[in-house]
């Protein structure tokens, strides 16, 4: 059996929902709608036979896990390696403020932030290589089967484009990851390759249509 990777966003926070800059200096709860998407997710793949459970070590992805991990009664293996993005100076900022404050910092990031970092952050390849110790982690220890790997928006994102052999530097502009939804990898016997992306099956048309990203 191949080993299959379920990246899962978490769900709704109050700075997801209002499209601000959220990383690992924020550690915000999930609002009520983001506890009944992790909620939805666990209804729908409790059956599914996981190897593995692991999360960012923040209490939006941590909330998001713990459903399943409670109905399951699996370990949730909490990694910082999984955190967010750090959004430096930028943390709690709409995109409009950070775009007139940082002006330069924001106009680089946009074009390749694995070379530009937000104003006192982190460069995506940082992300990428702390992030790739946790893959790594879970390919030793699970050579077959489910792992769930809960995380956040641009750390998926990161992860996926250095899975799949796409420029991390686009990571923002290829592949999309709104709030709870799923993308999943397969270790094949000719590399990973990408199965699912951002899958929200599992949410009703009232979460699914909520605002934010």
């Amino acid at each position: 059996m191949s080993l299959t990777l379920y990246f899962l966003r978490h769900g709704q926070t109050t700075l997801s929902r209002d499209d601000t800059f959220c990383g690992s200096g924020l550690d915000p709860d999930l609002t009520p709608e983001g506890l009944e998407m992790a909620q939805a997710f666990t209804d729908v793949y409790q059956s599914k036979s996981w190897a593995g459970i692991y999360a960012s070590s923040l209490r939006r992805t941590l909330q998001t896990a713990r459903p399943l991990c409670a109905l399951l009664q699996m370990k949730l293996e909490a990694r910082d390696d999984l955190q967010e993005i750090a959004y430096g100076q930028w943390e709690g900022l709409s995109k409009e403020t950070v775009a007139e404050k940082y002006h330069d910092d924001y106009v680089n990031w946009l074009a390749d932030p694995a070379r530009n970092a937000p104003t006192g952050g982190e460069l995506a390849t940082a992300v990428a290589e702390r992030g790739l110790r946790v893959i790594h982690e879970i390919r030793e220890r699970f050579p077959g089967g489910n792992v769930l790997i809960v995380s956040h928006k641009a750390t998926i994102r990161i992860l996926l484009c250095s899975l799949i052999g796409i420029d991390v530097g686009a990571f923002r502009y290829r592949l999309a990851c709104p709030v709870a939804s799923l993308s999943t990898i397969e270790f094949t016997a000719t590399g990973p390759m990408l199965q699912t992306l951002a899958d929200r099956s599992h949410l009703d048309e009232r979460l699914k249509a909520l605002p934010g990203t």
